[in-house]
């Protein structure tokens, strides 16, 4: 089994920043990408930025220039730091990954339990 653990959101301050981590653990192969997506109340799930296994990088229009996600290859991490934060970046944020496993070759994907992020004054 493969799972993600989330960490690093909280409560910050309009204009500040916060640095999320993600650690895959498990029966791990290898991962072909890792990606950071949010859901706001009443909201559909989106994509904020993802980065493949070649460190090919997609973001959503809305945090280009302000967010930046990289890995850690050797300890299976990835990370997204969020700067000049805005009231509309509230949202949980959750952690995804394309996983193959041992012994298998089909990749899955997985996701972290989720993380808040609330930007208030």
């Amino acid at each position: 089994q493969v799972q993600l653990v989330e960490s690093g959101g909280g409560l910050v301050q309009p204009g500040g920043s916060l640095r999320l981590s993600c650690a895959a653990s498990g029966n791990i192969f290898s991962i072909n990408a890792m990606g950071w997506y949010r859901q706001a109340p009443g909201k559909r799930r989106d994509m904020v930025a993802t980065i493949t296994s070649g460190g090919s990088t997609n973001y959503a229009d809305s945090v280009k220039d302000r967010f930046t996600i990289s890995r850690d290859n050797a300890k299976n991490t990835v990370y997204l730091q969020m700067n000049s934060l805005k009231p509309e970046d509230t949202a949980v944020y959750y952690c995804n990954a394309i996983i193959t496993r041992y012994n298998n070759r089909n990749p899955t994907n997985y996701w972290g339990q989720g993380t808040q992020v609330t930007v208030s004054s």
